[in-house]
């Protein structure tokens, strides 16, 4: 038995065995860990496949794959006006070619989902990954002039393949029925359904209970039916509360 004032230790074969990858054939996506996610890339007979990923999400990888930046005009002209003025969508990596790679993303949790012909939005910042048979749409939720000084921004999935979103922390997911709305502050809103659309609202009066206060503060309101997922966190990447004006 370990004393209080004596550190767990383990001899190196045993941290090599603890933490060697666990390889479970067939999934394109496979949780290594809670905070590790492995992508394979490609198929049998060194087929080229692609993933598409958060840039800069890769730790590690083997085989013979590529990695490029999405482009400004990949996707249409509304893709690239949205990433020219966005200070919080990330450009996505295209990960391509034949091999395994490792994607993580400061040490948040990953959950992975599988999309069968439906679709989910997604906050830009909470997307790890998805498969290139789910097409993406980057959403606008605040108006042109706000945008200049950081708006809200999603990326709409839709199709048939694999997920991965990021939490800090394990996640919460709220029913939305037409006679409950839900309010979320929008730095812990992670995703939320496909067919839902949410307005930004700003109440004064609410700033010493949602985020950390100071000035006028943002929320975003879900009505419909449906669901919203939040994380037990506040990320304050990209909105500011000294925005004025509603979606």
């Amino acid at each position: 038995m370990t004393s209080p004032d004596q550190t767990p230790t383990k001899s190196l074969s045993d941290f090599v065995r603890d933490t060697a990858e666990r390889d479970n054939p067939g999934d394109v996506f496979e949780l290594e860990s809670p905070k590790m996610l492995e992508v394979k890339v490609g198929g049998a007979q060194g087929a080229r496949g692609r993933i598409w990923s958060k840039l800069g999400a890769m730790v590690a990888y083997k085989g013979n794959l590529t990695f490029k930046r999405e482009g400004l005009l990949e996707g249409g002209i509304m893709k690239a006006l949205v990433r020219a003025v966005s200070s919080e969508m990330e450009p996505l990596a295209k990960i391509e070619g034949q091999g395994v790679c490792y994607l993580a993303d400061q040490g948040k949790e990953i959950t992975v989902l599988r999309l069968t012909g439906d679709g989910l939005n997604v906050n830009g910042n909470d997307l790890l990954a998805f498969e290139d048979t789910v097409s993406h749409n980057v959403t606008m939720h605040r108006r042109v002039a706000g945008m200049a000084s950081g708006g809200l921004f999603s990326v709409k999935l839709h199709g048939q393949g694999m997920v991965a979103i990021l939490s800090h922390g394990t996640p919460l997911t709220l029913r939305v029925t037409p006679q409950t709305p839900i309010y979320t502050d929008p730095n812990a809103t992670v995703a939320w359904s496909e067919n839902l659309q949410p307005q930004i609202r700003i109440d004064a009066n609410l700033r010493s209970f949602l985020g950390r206060g100071g000035g006028e503060t943002l929320q975003m309101m879900f009505q419909g039916d449906g669901f919203v997922v939040v994380q037990p966190y506040e990320e304050h990447a990209g909105l500011r509360s000294d925005d004025s004006g509603n979606s």
